[in-house]
C-alpha cells in the first residue's frame, strides 16, 4: 500500500500566523492553487481510497488533490488537528511561553492546559492507522493539518518517540510512503511551493 500524506492548502489564518486548530477555516485562493498545483506535481494517480479530516480546508483539499466529489472522501475525526484548546486563533506570537515551548519543543515541554498532549496524537494516530493498513488499497490519499501531520511521520517512519516535529510540514506538501506488512517506507515528497 503507499500512503500519501498531505497538509491542507492555506487559509487566511495560516496567513496571518495564527494557530487554527479546529477552527473550520476553508482555503483562500492561495490554497486552492496550492492544491491544484499538488494534484499536477502528482500526474494522474488514481486513489482507491481519500481520508480527510472532517475540517473544511482539509475536506476540500482532498477534493482537488484527489481528483474526486465531495462525497468520495471518507472523514475521520482521528486525523483531525491538533485541540489547541483557549490557544485556538490566537497569533504564535502571542500564545505566551507555556504554548510557544511547547509547540516548539514538544520533546521538553509538556502541554499546556487545554492544549492536547502528543500523547494523545499518537494514540489516535496509531487507531488510524492499525485500521487502514488492514484495508486492501493500493494508494491512498490522507489529507490532514500540519500538527498530526507531525504525529503521522513519527508513525510511518517508525520513529520511537512517536513523532517527528521538525520541520513543519508545507501548505499542500505530500508526502508518499510504503506499508508493507507493517513495514514502512519513505518513497518521495512533491512540494509545490518549489514550482
Amino acid at each position: 500500500m503507499k500512503i500519501w500524506v498531505t497538509r491542507h492548502g492555506q487559509t487566511d489564518l495560516n496567513a496571518q500566523k495564527r494557530m487554527q486548530g479546529r477552527s473550520d477555516i476553508p482555503l483562500n485562493d492561495r490554497g486552492k492553487a496550492q492544491a491544484r498545483t499538488a494534484r499536477e506535481l502528482i500526474g494522474n494517480v488514481k486513489f482507491d481510497a481519500i481520508y480527510s479530516s472532517p475540517l473544511s480546508r482539509a475536506v476540500e483539499t482532498a477534493q482537488i488533490i484527489g481528483d474526486v466529489d465531495r462525497s468520495d472522501i471518507i472523514l475521520d475525526e482521528r486525523i483531525i488537528e491538533a485541540d489547541f484548546g483557549k490557544y485556538e486563533q490566537r497569533q504564535y506570537i502571542a500564545t505566551g511561553l507555556p504554548m510557544s515551548l511547547y509547540w516548539a519543543i514538544p520533546e521538553l515541554f509538556p502541554a499546556p492546559r487545554t492544549a492536547e498532549t502528543t500523547d494523545h496524537m499518537i494514540e489516535r494516530v496509531r487507531s488510524f492507522f492499525t485500521e487502514l493498513e488492514a484495508k486492501d488499497y493500493e494508494n491512498v490519499l490522507v489529507t490532514c493539518h500540519g500538527g498530526i501531520i507531525r504525529v503521522i511521520r513519527g508513525y510511518l517512519e517508525d520513529v520511537e518517540r512517536g513523532y517527528i516535529w521538525r520541520p513543519r510540514p508545507k501548505n499542500c506538501e505530500i508526502r508518499v510512503y510504503e506499508s508493507v506488512n507493517g513495514v514502512h517506507s519513505f518513497i518521495k515528497s512533491y512540494d509545490p511551493s518549489s514550482k
